[in-house]
């Protein structure tokens, strides 16, 4: 079960909007426009997560796309990683409901989530989704970074793409123009607006603010392990490097004696 009290505020419009297909951002889309092109702390072989900016699109999620979408892969102990405590972790946790079970009795419960437990889907399975959400189930976010070519430059593009259609261009009443969607059009209306969430830390919550928080919290999602990889890598590179040199010295001391 979600989470009680959470305003929906056309949440199904994010992942409804991130299913669309792209191609790479340095190469123009299949309808002409490329996408926007950020500066991610993520890039580049030092790249590192913002913990602070992870942290508000993590409450960007909570707040606007958890009514809709689920993080399957995503357990509320994988938090820590993220600079959260043990007593934050269990307290965000216990906000969620989980469904249990059987008893002894054999029947399910209901119960408050605990770090242990992956967050909680909105919908008790696809079918329910779907006809909540106009026959087509929005799609988990978990792995969205890394189903779609340019990760989060795709992701800040899409939900800061809606404006006014160009002189025209006619849009179904249903649909909504959107620069950086295949085709212009979506049918779902945008997801965020300037103030709708109050970020903890002070940050303004304007359109592009969010859009940066949920796509860098979306890139944590895809790849929680990512900076382990790249130290991991770092340390591989120093150790052929260390290798390489040994191994020349070696072949120079081997052969110093032989005539050539």
């Amino acid at each position: 079960m979600r989470q009680g009290a959470r305003p929906i505020l056309h949440a199904a419009a994010l992942g409804l909007a991130l299913a669309g297909a792209l191609v790479p951002a340095a190469h123009a889309q299949e309808h002409g426009t490329q996408l926007k092109e950020l500066s991610w702390p993520t890039e580049g072989l030092f790249g590192t997560f913002d913990r602070a900016a992870v942290q508000r699109g993590f409450q960007v999620y909570r707040e606007v796309c958890s009514a809709c979408h689920s993080l399957k892969y995503v357990a509320f102990r994988n938090l820590a990683s993220l600079g959260y405590s043990e007593d934050e972790i269990k307290a965000i946790s216990a906000e969620y409901t989980v469904n249990d079970g059987p008893n002894d009795q054999g029947e399910m419960f209901d119960r408050p989530g605990i770090p242990a437990d992956h967050v909680p889907a909105p919908f008790p399975n696809e079918q329910a989704a779907a006809a909540a959400n106009g026959g087509k189930a929005p799609p988990d976010l978990s792995l969205i970074v890394k189903a779609r070519e340019g990760g989060e430059n795709y992701v800040y593009s899409i939900l800061t793409g809606y404006e006014d259609p160009p002189q025209g261009v006619e849009v179904p009443p249903t649909g909504h123009y959107n620069a950086y969607f295949p085709g212009h059009v979506i049918a779902m209306p945008p997801p965020l607006t300037d103030d709708q969430v109050t970020y903890a830390d002070g940050t303004s919550a304007t359109v592009s603010q969010m859009a940066q928080d949920a796509a860098q919290f979306l890139a944590w999602t895809a790849e929680p392990k990512l900076e382990d990889r790249k130290r991991a890598g770092i340390k591989v590179m120093l150790f052929l490097v260390v290798l390489t040199g040994l191994t020349f010295a070696l072949k120079r001391k081997t052969w110093a004696d032989v005539p050539h």
